[in-house]
């Protein structure tokens, strides 16, 4: 039965849980590598959108508290630690990031134990969408948006079909 197999058990973590801070770190962790390894390729992070793999993953898959965490401290720690994102791209990588949380687990919360490559993909790219928008109302950007969604279709494909894989294995 098709419905059956996109079923998974979804968790909605809170603050007094031990395993939300466990979690946060570990997608922190991705987030972190995942970035660095990208980043080897020219525009690999406008291409591949790491940063936000993780997020995407653990609010779905964990709630809101765990996407949330790790959509602020994973670009934080990120420019901290690379300078990537650099001090003017971080507030709207942030904004982007916490949209991405909070659509997440919403998506989550509205299809219940039932995940789909289509529901993942439209709320990945709706969530960049919104944020190539802040990115440009917030700092000057010099490309197009088209030319911006076009560069992100294989980080769109890797938080649709990567992102699924992920939340059933888990």
């Amino acid at each position: 039965n098709n419905i059956m197999r996109n079923q998974t058990r979804l968790y909605s973590l809170s603050l007094r849980d031990g395993r939300t801070y466990a979690l946060t770190a570990i997608f922190m962790l991705g987030n972190i590598a995942l970035p660095q390894l990208c980043h080897l390729a020219p525009h690999g992070g406008q291409m591949f959108l790491p940063i936000f793999f993780f997020t995407l993953v653990g609010a779905y898959k964990y709630g809101f508290t765990v996407g949330l965490a790790t959509a602020v401290l994973s670009p934080i720690a990120n420019s901290m630690l690379f300078s990537m994102p650099s001090a003017q791209m971080l507030p709207p990588m942030l904004i982007q990031s916490v949209v991405l949380a909070a659509a997440s687990a919403a998506l989550a919360r509205h299809m219940g134990e039932k995940v789909t490559h289509t529901a993942l993909g439209l709320t990945a790219t709706a969530c960049l969408l919104a944020g190539l928008l802040i990115e440009r109302a917030m700092i000057s950007v010099d490309r197009g948006l088209l030319s911006s969604l076009a560069l992100a279709v294989p980080g769109l494909l890797l938080q649709t079909f990567g992102g699924y894989w992920l939340i059933r294995k888990l």
